[in-house]
Order: structure tokens, then C-alpha cells, then sequence
């Protein structure tokens, strides 16, 4: 089996799927890799560096694609500068992991499906015990959660510690985190040490142990009914409680510098926590980092990619913020795939066991057709 690594052309992206010391890893269980020319010079990942780690180099993508039965990649398959899609160059059969996003990329995923590509997509593999290491969504939104809490710092006009200096003390700001996943708790502990005073908050009564951990006040609402999805997913709250955390919010927005949201709906749809009211009645100054902006968003009034001001308020909303840490985020993203492989490489070839219940909650598309629950249901609703 050879495992191709193509250079990432989606608008951006810095990340590479694999660093040598993966290419190293799967080389020594007997897995031929190869590596496009220049995959991972944004990530300051040389071609030596992979040929020295044992990886062919290949001049260009088309013939990368061409001899691959493994791809690799970070961002879903997308069309080239010559109009090519890499869905298309793949080879008729062939495998892809990567976090492909599924319900957000329907078309994408017709092609592979068309290709009869057997695609696994990392956010949709089983958030188990068995799993972590594979987990790219942690992975990621650790980076995130650290990343948005830096941005917050240089967009707020004031400092985040507290400073005593001969002119007069000046006091820590207030940071309020909204959803206390991964990237919630990245932030609260980021925030922390940079001498913020944190709040925090999040649906699932259960985490308030952990945003107490990282040296946050935790401050929530009693829930009529559960919030918790499972897999450690927030599902969506009853009318009477999405009433109630309401108030809670208008009343503590009011009273903090800095907002930073990370509320997602099974890891994928962003609901809409803070309105353009709320927005409003906030004090001027204060910053708000949206980090679900790719899922759409927890503010009614944030544009994803872009800044809003509103009334003074400061909405950031950045997109794929691990991709500015290329370094570090290349290698957790890379080990997660290698996780992946090598968990299932055995006696030379890799197991296709789509029993197996890794395989089975990750698999996308499959003989031609999409076969995720999910994503056949968002297929069936798109043009």
C-alpha cells in the first residue's frame, strides 16, 4: 500500500497531513509513502527532511494522486488553480482520511462517492477511549481555544493582568468563555495565565468540575432537561432553557471585557447564543472571539472571516485558526492520522473492517455511494 501526501491548495492552509516523524513511523510497519514537492514547506517542513524519513518525493500533484491507494490530507478535496478537483485525480478505489466536514461538503462528498473513494473524515470517528489518539478535533481545537484568546488580548484596548506601577494599579479584565469542550478549556486556562479574571459557562451541568479546574467560576443555569449528547457533544437546549441561559447571558455579557464563544452542536452546527440585542446592551469596548464561526456561528452578528464593530463591540470571527500555528498543528494532526493507520495495519495491508465501530462511524462514502447517516440525509435535502 502506498500512503500519498499532496501539497494542501484550499485557500490558507498551511497544515500538512503528515510530518516525517509519521512518514518515519509508517515506513519502519512497512508502508511506502509519498509526499508531494513543497507539502510541507509552509508547515517549515523541507523535501530533505521527508526523503531522509524515507518518503518519495513526487513533482506533481496529478501523479501523487495517480499512484496513491492512501491519501491524506487536512482540508477536503477542492479544485486546483488549472480547474482540476483533487476528487477527481484520486485513483478509482483508492482511500482518504481526513477531516472532511462531510455535512458541510455534499458535493465533495458526491464526487468521492462517484470516484468510489472510501473516504474516513476524523470529526465524524467515535469520540471513545479507543479513539483519542485518533481525535483531530481535539487536537485542533485545543490550538483554537489557545489561538482566540490571543487575538481577544491584542483586539482588547486595555490589558488582560492586573499591573501595579508607580502611576496606579490597573485591574485584571473580565473573560467569559461560552462552552467548555476542548477549545473552551483551552481558552479558560489560556486566559488564566495571561492574569484575566474568568467566568465560564456550558450546557452540560457535568463539566463544571473541569472549567473549575483550569481556574474559572463556573456559572450556569439548573437545566429541565439534559443538554449532553454523549461523546462529550452538546445537544441542542429546550425552548424553556434556551429562554433561561438567555437571561443568564444578558445579564453577565453586560459585565465582562472579553467574550470568547465555542459552542457547537454535535461538533458541527453553531446555535445562536448571542443576539444582536445582546450585542447592543454590551458595554463598548468589549470583544467578543467567536470561535464556531465555521459552523456558522454563536453570534447573530458575526460574518465569518471577517471583524464586525457594532455599537464599540468587537466581533472576531476567524477561520481555521490551527493553520496559523502550522508547526504543531502539522504534527498533532499528523500523528492523529497515523493513530488511524497503523491501528488498523495488519499483516501488511490495511483492514478494512467497516464493523469495526472506528471504521464505521468515520466511513463517509463507500462503493459509490455515501453511506454516513448524516451526510446521506444532508445529500438527500441539497440541490
Amino acid at each position: 500500500m502506498k500512503v500519498a501526501v499532496p501539497k494542501e491548495i484550499a485557500a490558507g492552509e498551511l497544515r500538512v497531513a503528515l510530518v516525517p516523524e509519521s512518514v518515519k513511523k509508517m515506513v519502519k510497519a512497512g508502508i511506502a509513502v509519498a509526499v508531494e514537492s513543497g507539502a510541507g514547506a509552509a508547515s517549515f517542513l523541507p523535501d530533505a527532511e521527508y526523503k531522509d524519513a524515507g518518503a518519495e518525493i513526487i513533482s506533481d500533484a496529478a501523479g501523487l494522486f495517480a499512484q496513491g491507494d492512501f491519501v491524506l490530507k487536512v482540508q477536503p478535496p477542492t479544485a486546483g488553480a488549472g480547474g482540476r478537483h483533487e476528487a477527481d485525480l484520486m485513483r478509482e478505489g483508492a482511500m482518504l482520511l481526513g477531516s472532511l466536514y462531510p455535512t458541510r461538503h455534499v458535493e465533495i462528498m458526491r464526487k468521492l462517492a462517484a470516484r468510489r473513494v472510501t473516504a474516513f473524515s476524523t470529526d465524524c470517528i467515535p469520540r471513545t477511549t479507543r479513539a483519542q489518539a485518533m481525535d483531530t478535533l481535539s487536537s485542533m481545537a485545543n490550538i483554537a481555544g489557545y489561538k482566540g484568546v490571543l487575538l481577544a488580548a491584542e483586539a482588547l484596548p486595555r490589558y488582560l493582568p492586573m499591573f501595579m506601577t508607580a502611576a496606579g494599579t490597573t485591574f485584571a479584565a473580565k473573560v467569559f468563555v461560552i462552552g467548555a469542550g476542548v477549545a473552551g478549556l483551552q481558552a479558560i486556562a489560556t486566559a488564566k495565565r495571561l492574569g484575566a479574571q474568568v467566568t465560564a459557562t456550558d450546557v452540560r451541568p457535568e463539566v463544571k468540575e473541569q472549567i473549575q479546574s483550569v481556574g474559572a467560576k463556573y456559572i450556569g443555569i439548573e437545566l429541565a432537561q439534559s443538554a449532553s449528547a454523549g461523546g462529550g457533544y452538546a445537544a441542542e437546549l429546550s425552548e424553556e432553557d434556551k429562554k433561561r441561559q438567555r437571561e443568564l447571558l444578558v445579564e453577565h455579557c453586560g459585565t465582562v471585557d472579553v467574550i470568547v464563544t465555542t459552542a457547537l452542536i454535535g461538533g458541527v452546527f453553531a446555535p445562536k447564543i448571542i443576539t444582536a440585542d445582546m450585542v447592543r446592551k454590551m458595554r463598548p469596548s468589549t470583544v467578543i472571539v467567536d470561535l464556531a464561526a465555521e459552523g456558522g456561528g454563536n453570534c447573530e452578528l458575526t460574518k465569518p472571516g471577517q471583524t464586525v464593530v457594532e455599537n464599540g463591540v468587537t466581533i472576531l470571527a476567524p477561520l481555521n485558526l490551527p493553520s496559523t500555528v502550522p508547526q504543531h498543528a502539522s504534527v498533532l494532526f499528523s500523528r492523529n492520522l497515523t493513530h488511524f493507520v497503523l491501528a488498523f495495519w495488519k499483516d501488511g495491508k490495511f483492514n478494512l473492517d467497516l464493523s469495526d465501530e472506528i471504521l464505521k462511524g468515520a466511513v463517509i462514502t463507500h462503493n459509490g455511494e455515501i453511506v454516513h447517516a448524516k451526510t446521506k440525509e444532508a445529500a438527500g435535502r441539497a440541490p
